[in-house]
């Protein structure tokens, strides 16, 4: 090998040539392992590698040598968010603002490591910092159009969006950002992006957001076959870039009905006996941000966003280190251990996002995985289900391009196979934990908002109030699909939708067939 400088190996991680960027840290630190520099360049490197606790330590060792390294501060403090270790993550990003940096990159990471605290409001400012010091910069014009989306701005972040846009013509995420932020009046966006993904310059990662982008932008102007042809399109390249095991899934599921009964959650340790926390959970693009916008329109309730702490709580708890996020090894494993202590430490990590009000609401809808660890870990937490009609929330899911969450949903049979699968596990938690678990009935909400808000506003034991009706008017940040829609008064228009692809949708309606389960 030859003899590689740093320089070196900055240049080729930013080619995406791991290796030669590894082998110059391996060259720089062989000379003076007191290069901060070369410690740095490791951490890097370890991040594109996925090998986060190699990163966690490459940082932590540019901090020994100099404590004011701003960009390490600010790597340590998303790494330690996406641990759950939200005290450390505020800790180090109290080292960034003494620090004062004025590198606009480490700004706009500190931006996303706020906005991913849910504190949206403090990110806006460090994106528009960032923004303000590179007015050319798509990356930072993208990133303070999403937290403006966030914001309920949305006519500032399509603003933002397409001045990114003119900049990076073939930003996929900006184009995906403005068509979700915006009604189609016409089809010249589509065209735009259509013309770039037959340019064939694209990954099929970016395919995908412009796919999703054209599916969503088809269905505004009532275009439904190429509406579903986009979003079926976009799931294919979508679902090339993932893994998901199906089998695996199943024996997770399988493991969780045979190890979460009551016996179970009799013979468990007490928890803690904190009531703030109110759950609201289920299947995505159920309604779950609608029913979490409805209670946290309350005076008493505050809205801490889709929180990743109780699942990380429970890893933490069972020290389970799997690289996958759920499994059976790490459902099997949480069953011995101290609800107390999960309890606990999720209220800790909890607490800055919890604020001083009497209670708050996390709204992850996976988190109806954990909810026997819920009841055990919080026995006084509520637990707020949402239920939609199995195909209205299959589709939903299917034209919905996610992050790094539900795998399941780009392929119609793998889609219903697992909401049949959902569907037999809530059966089985209200069978072993008979009225733990508040049903919310979304067609019902929507069709008859008043009476089914009262009932479920009764049920958390609050006395009504009439803002619980006037959701749609807060100024709360929503950092989920539903952001721009939930900025309107509920609404019926998304009951039934899947009718409109009977014909597309055909898979996807046997499969559910096969299994038994009604589709609507």
């Amino acid at each position: 090998m030859p003899s590689l400088t740093l320089s070196d190996g900055f240049a080729a991680l930013n080619r995406g040539d791991l290796a030669t960027a590894g082998e110059a840290c391996k060259q720089a630190l062989e000379k003076d392992q007191a290069q901060a520099s070369a410690h740095f360049l490791v951490g890097l490197v370890a991040l594109e590698g996925k090998q986060r606790q190699v990163a966690h330590q490459a940082f932590k060792s540019v901090l020994k040598l100099d404590k004011d390294h701003a960009a390490a501060w600010a790597h340590l403090a998303k790494l330690n968010v996406g641990e759950g270790r939200i005290a450390a993550a505020e800790a180090a990003l109290k080292e960034v603002r003494r620090i004062q940096p004025s590198d606009p990159l480490v700004i706009e990471l500190t931006g996303t490591v706020l906005n991913s605290l849910g504190e949206y409001e403090a990110a806006e400012i460090f994106f528009e910092r960032a923004h303000q010091m590179v007015p050319k910069s798509p990356s930072a014009l993208m990133n303070l159009g999403n937290v403006r989306v966030f914001l309920g701005k949305i006519d500032d972040a399509v603003h933002l969006f397409k001045r990114a846009i003119d900049l990076e013509p073939n930003s996929a995420q900006c184009h995906w950002g403005l068509a979700n932020s915006v009604k189609a009046e016409n089809n010249a966006h589509i065209e735009t992006m259509q013309t770039l993904i037959r340019s064939g310059r694209q990954s099929a990662r970016s395919k995908s957001f412009f796919h999703y982008a054209i599916g969503k932008e088809s269905e505004d102007l009532g275009d439904w076959p190429s509406a579903f042809e986009a979003f079926t399109r976009g799931a294919a390249a979508r679902r090339g870039t993932i893994e998901f095991n199906e089998s695996d899934e199943i024996d997770m599921f399988e493991a969780i009905k045979a190890t979460y009964t009551a016996d179970w959650l009799s013979q468990c340790a007490p928890g803690s006996n904190d009531s703030s926390p109110i759950f609201v959970l289920g299947q995505p693009r159920t309604g779950t941000t609608l029913i979490e916008r409805v209670i946290t329109s309350h005076s008493a309730v505050l809205s801490a966003g889709e929180l990743q702490q109780f699942g990380l709580a429970v890893r933490r708890a069972s020290r389970h280190s799997d690289a996958k996020r759920f499994s059976e090894a790490l459902f099997r494993a949480a069953a011995s251990v101290d609800p107390a202590q999960i309890g606990q430490m999720y209220l800790r990590s909890t607490a800055k996002q919890r604020g001083k009000s009497p209670f708050f609401v996390d709204k992850l809808p996976v988190n109806y995985l954990n909810i026997p660890l819920i009841l055990a870990a919080l026995p006084n937490a509520k637990i707020v289900h949402l239920v939609r009609g199995p195909m209205d929330a299959c589709f939903a899911s299917f034209k919905q391009l996610f992050a790094d969450a539900y795998l399941h949903s780009y392929q119609q049979e793998e889609m219903a196979r697992h909401h049949a699968r959902y569907r037999d596990l809530m059966t089985h938690f209200r069978g072993e934990f008979p009225g733990r678990i508040i049903d919310v009935r979304y067609e019902d909400t929507a069709q008859d908002l008043e009476p089914n808000a009262r009932a479920l506003i009764a049920s958390l034991d609050l006395p009504w109030e009439d803002a619980c009706l006037n959701f749609h008017e807060s100024s709360a940040g929503v950092a989920t699909a539903s952001s721009v829609q939930v900025r309107e008064p509920a609404h019926t228009r998304s009951i039934g939708r899947w009718r409109r692809y009977e014909t597309e949708l055909a898979p996807m309606v046997r499969e559910l067939q096969r299994l038994g389960v009604p589709l609507d």
